[in-house]
């Protein structure tokens, strides 16, 4: 490992107090592989750090229960496999965490819990209270309920939001690979990254075709959406192999196993952060190239002067996409008008504005406060 890479280890570790640890499916195959993950999670513990755990395995435990071999296609039943399987899921990890002197409880989430902010700072509120408590808080993604425009789409997004929720200096993500790996001249997978810096297209490519949808869903990509999402909050994330015994003691000891991601100088605020990440879009607007640049390179609101296209059917409050006349999105921010107003004064200007909506109409149609760029 070069001294470079060594010492990004040592740096993300000397001022660790809060860790999230998400573990796959397919690394939760038996009790024995459970008991592993938590003595792993008791040692972190023991040195001082608050850990919350993002578990997959509840629709894997459903289908070991009822002996299928393959991930069934339709919703209903993925669903009944998650109710088989959470309950039974939890019952281990509550005897094994109480071997080690604690109890875990157990979280389950839709998107719709982050994306809507009182119901966002409500789980952080309910997650520092079992921290407190000296609890293990055990979050997982709520598929006995979840449909499609509930789904956060895999837990390695819902651990990087988590990550970015809380403010873990670290997430770690427990996998079936060595980390994220480079590729050969025959695009196929070759030796294994220690260190990404920054989250280049060129890095998004190496990822591509790692999903195995028989018996569990999100691959290297997902761990990547994962880091993107950490990394710009400030954070960093690790992504290791669970198979190995004493993974999660390697990693606090900086060993150098798997692949670390490096926040980038720039860190999104919290608020920002929220838009970006949290809020599900419900719409796009079109902006002209003197817009778009106002917006990009002098940090300005947008104003319906600027915009020449609504897509979408939103409302005061949503988040809507940015684009500019090529189409290329580059923004994320919460608008103030809904669809049909603002359709009726693209083009306006200020003046024009109080003539269509009324004296009290905001003259943004999006605060830069509420804008971040993407």
């Amino acid at each position: 490992m070069k001294n470079s890479d060594l010492a990004v280890r040592s740096e993300l570790l000397k001022n660790l107090h809060c860790v999230i640890v998400k573990a796959g499916t397919r690394l939760l195959t038996d009790r024995a592989s459970i008991a592993e993950l938590v003595n792993g999670i008791a040692a972190v513990r023991e040195r001082g750090c608050k850990v919350l755990l993002v578990t997959s395995g509840a629709v894997g435990v459903g289908m070991r229960s009822l002996g299928l071999a393959k991930r069934p296609r339709e919703l209903a039943k993925v669903q009944a496999l998650a109710a088989i399987g959470q309950s039974r899921l939890m019952a281990i990890y509550d005897e094994e965490c109480r071997r080690h002197g604690f109890f875990p409880a157990q979280l389950l989430l839709t998107a719709a819990d982050l994306h809507k902010r009182e119901r966002y700072l409500n789980v952080m509120n309910c997650i520092n209270s079992l921290w407190d408590d000296g609890v293990l808080p055990v979050v997982n993604e709520n598929d006995s309920v979840s449909v499609d425009e509930l789904k956060f789409g895999d837990n390695d997004t819902l651990a990087g939001m988590l990550g970015s929720l809380t403010g873990a200096e670290l997430t770690v993500i427990l996998t079936t690979e060595q980390g994220l790996r480079e590729r050969d001249a025959e695009g196929k997978l070759a030796g294994r990254i220690s260190v990404v810096r920054n989250l280049t297209d060129g890095i998004r490519a190496m990822a591509g075709g790692t999903d195995n949808s028989e018996f569990s869903i999100g691959g290297m990509s997902s761990k990547l959406r994962a880091a993107d999402i950490v990394t710009s909050s400030g954070q960093y994330l690790w992504i290791a192999d669970g198979r190995e015994k004493g993974i999660l003691d390697a990693i606090m000891r900086g060993d150098d196993v798997g692949t670390v991601f490096v926040p980038g100088p720039h860190r999104i605020p919290g608020r920002k952060r929220w838009i970006t990440f949290f809020r599900r879009v419900s719409g796009r607007i079109v902006v002209d190239d003197g817009a778009a640049r106002a917006l990009r390179e002098r940090g300005k609101s947008l104003l319906p002067s600027g915009a020449v296209g609504a897509e979408g059917d939103f409302r005061r409050g949503d988040a809507v996409e940015v684009a500019d006349a090529s189409g290329a999105v580059f923004a994320r921010g919460l608008v103030n008008f809904d669809a049909d107003e603002c359709r009726k004064t693209l083009g306006c200007r200020s003046a024009e504005l109080h003539t269509i909506l009324g004296a009290d109409a905001d003259e943004e149609l999006i605060h830069r406060d509420n804008l971040t760029l993407l």
